[in-house]
């Protein structure tokens, strides 16, 4: 049964509430707003304590059903390589927007410099090769669980997925032990979040009490270039990549088809439950059956264009307000890239992906509460990109599958195989 309004915006519009009022207090009060910040800190030491677990089991499990499936051959291939290249190109463009128009580059105040750790891309004088090493290894397995190594966490997880699948029979008790554990993470985190609107409203009121309320028009110039960005992939992009697909004709089936899918996706604010609105749109823009219905459910937990467009937005954020050196593009669209697809395998994020960009950035993780609050006032505009840039994919790869331009809705289908 589909969500209701406000049921679909509950949670986004509590955490807006109390971000609000904490901003208020924060402004009213000043310094003397610090009184709630223990309030603040007991929720971000348990969702840092939740976080470990959350991306073990979950990224653990996806790969082992991953590898499981019987489904192969060239339409994973090539959606995995469209996947790659229309989030490169929305990480890129959003870094160019970031670089052109600079509205989070001049903020007046910054985190005390004692609340920054000297780690990870952060660290001064590392060579590239250390830092890929640090980044994605640790040197000995007790550092594995630690919000500090969520990097190298992923990598042993997605390890472990594998290794499941391939003991077959054998593994399956272990797998039925990884999917309880995803699920007993999940149900912790949704109970969490039932107290972060109070609980980071508090710690806004502290933030905005002691820094000022420059954060907050930092906020809302975020929110106005994704907008911006999103409008530009939404109505340029989409029409390009159905013009690579099929020519004139895909173009026009595109945007009579397209309107469906982005209201379900704008009004119930999941990707997921926008999937058999997205299917049925992209078959009736003449993508075969088989591939609308492989690469669409596919790219929800892998290709999340807004989820990217949203991290470089939280990694140019954090870099400018806490005065860090400047990141190039390809450093900045690598990070958002990995934390797009880390948050994907997760069926619930709660703050994976901004403590993760914290850990790779080498800040203190406590900043993810200040990160949050993008993700917040960016959801709908990211959910939008998020599932019509799996429509232009299903597109695209049924043009590199089927070799020629979409036609219609009963193509041969060759180019899925199956293992016998």
């Amino acid at each position: 049964m589909e969500r209701r309004f406000p049921g679909n915006y509950g949670m986004t519009l509590l955490l807006l509430l109390g971000v609000l009022c904490g901003a208020l207090c924060g402004s009213f009060f000043g310094p003397a707003a610090s009184v709630v910040k223990p309030a603040g800190e007991l929720f971000l030491n348990l969702m840092f304590v939740i976080v470990v677990p959350l991306v073990f089991f979950s990224i653990a499990t996806s790969m082992c059903r991953m590898t499981s499936e019987k489904t192969v051959g060239k339409v994973i291939c090539w959606s995995l390589v469209v996947f790659l290249c229309l989030s490169v190109i929305a990480g890129t463009l959003t870094w160019i927007a970031c670089r052109t128009f600079n509205p989070l580059g001049q903020f007046a105040t910054r985190i005390p410099p004692g609340r920054l750790e000297p780690t990870g891309l952060a660290a001064a004088g590392a060579s590239a090769a250390d830092i890929a090493v640090s980044l994605f290894t640790v040197d000995d397995f007790p550092k594995l669980f630690s919000k500090g190594s969520l990097l190298p966490l992923i990598v042993f997880a997605a390890m472990v997925g594998v290794s499941t699948s391939l003991c077959m029979d054998k593994g399956k008790p272990f797998a039925a032990f990884l999917a309880s554990g995803m699920e007993v993470s999940i149900r912790f985190v949704k109970i969490l979040m039932y107290a972060a609107p109070l609980c980071l409203g508090c710690y806004f009121a502290d933030l905005v009490g002691n820094l000022g309320g420059q954060v907050i028009g930092g906020y809302l110039k975020a929110l106005l270039l994704c907008l911006g960005v999103t409008a530009v992939i939404y109505f340029g992009f989409s029409t390009l990549y159905a013009m690579a697909a099929g020519g004139p004709k895909a173009v026009g089936r595109f945007w009579k088809n397209i309107l469906p899918p982005s209201l379900m996706s704008v009004s119930t604010c999941s990707s997921a439950a926008s999937i058999p609105s997205a299917i049925e749109a992209t078959l009736a823009m003449g993508v075969r059956k088989e591939i609308a219905e492989s690469v669409i459910p596919f790219g929800v937990n892998l290709h999340k264009d807004g989820s990217v467009v949203s991290a470089v937005l939280k990694i140019v954020f954090a870099t400018a307000f806490l005065g860090l050196s400047d990141y190039s593009g390809v450093e900045v669209v690598g990070i958002a890239l990995v934390t797009s697809l880390a948050v994907g395998a997760i069926p619930v994020g709660g703050m994976t992906g901004e403590i993760l960009i914290c850990s790779i950035l080498g800040i203190d993780p406590e900043f993810a509460a200040t990160l949050v609050v993008i993700s917040t006032i960016v959801d709908i505009p990211a959910t939008l990109l998020n599932t019509t840039g799996n429509i232009s994919s299903a597109l695209l790869v049924d043009r590199l599958c089927n070799g020629s331009r979409t036609q219609g809705e009963g193509g041969a289908g060759h180019c899925l195989q199956r293992q016998p």
